[in-house]
């Protein structure tokens, strides 16, 4: 069964997945979400600190593409280059992803197709889809997962605590800390009491920042 579309407040799509029964993306905004979390308070909060023009991100819940295309946006703005792995347990249809608006709420109907390209490159494989973007996508459990001391920044994006509690533990962000660098850092929506003490418990210092539209906090947590 596929996830059904449908519009947040901001005008954008998220999707609300038959499974799980929850979005994969706020409903009080989609775009501002990410803007807020992962651009703001994560890719432009690091920038300052990174020791050249590259970031390598890793994505937790790659979903609709939402973010990994907003920060391909963004990378123009600020001019880096991206080096973004996102690991999706549960990939979209090209027939949905056909459907999503993001390209029209972004005002960039130009990177139509770029989106597009995005869902339909292969999986398991670095592809560059921009000038300054390379996007590989792994379909895997992140239990799994064994990169460690490679990236800078990390979007945690996965389904809330009521979803899958089991992603919002101590062993999960064991690995998560053990794959960034010194400094590095991971941004969440997320603001629950016991996901911040399991990061603390694995090591990251965390920071509780004013929440995107319709929630108080999130969460950022630094190595």
């Amino acid at each position: 069964m596929s996830p059904k579309i449908e519009v947040t407040k901001d005008g954008s799509n998220t999707l609300l997945h038959p499974k799980f029964n929850t979005h994969y993306h706020s409903i009080f905004g989609a775009i501002e979400e990410s803007n807020h979390v992962f651009i703001d308070a994560g890719l432009k909060f690091i920038k300052t600190n990174l020791q050249n023009d590259t970031c390598r991100i890793l994505e937790v819940g790659f979903g609709s593409g939402l973010n990994a295309f907003n920060t391909l946006i963004s990378s123009e703005e600020l001019a880096l280059n991206i080096d973004y792995v996102g690991v999706e347990q549960y990939p979209i249809s090209i027939e949905i992803v056909s459907q999503l608006n993001f390209p029209k709420a972004f005002k960039r109907e130009d990177l139509q197709s770029t989106f597009y390209k995005m869902h339909d490159t292969e999986w398991e494989k670095s592809v560059k889809i921009s000038k300054n973007f390379t996007l590989e996508k792994r379909q895997q459990d992140i239990f799994n997962f064994k990169d460690e001391n490679y990236y800078d920044l990390i979007f945690y994006d996965a389904f809330g605590p009521g979803s899958q509690p089991e992603l919002w533990t101590a062993p999960i962000f064991e690995i998560l800390f053990k794959s960034l660098k010194d400094k590095g850092v991971l941004v969440t929506y997320c603001a629950q009491g016991a996901a911040r003490r399991a990061m603390q418990s694995v090591g990251f210092t965390v920071q509780r920042c004013p929440g995107p539209p319709n929630k108080r906090h999130m969460l950022r947590a630094i190595k």
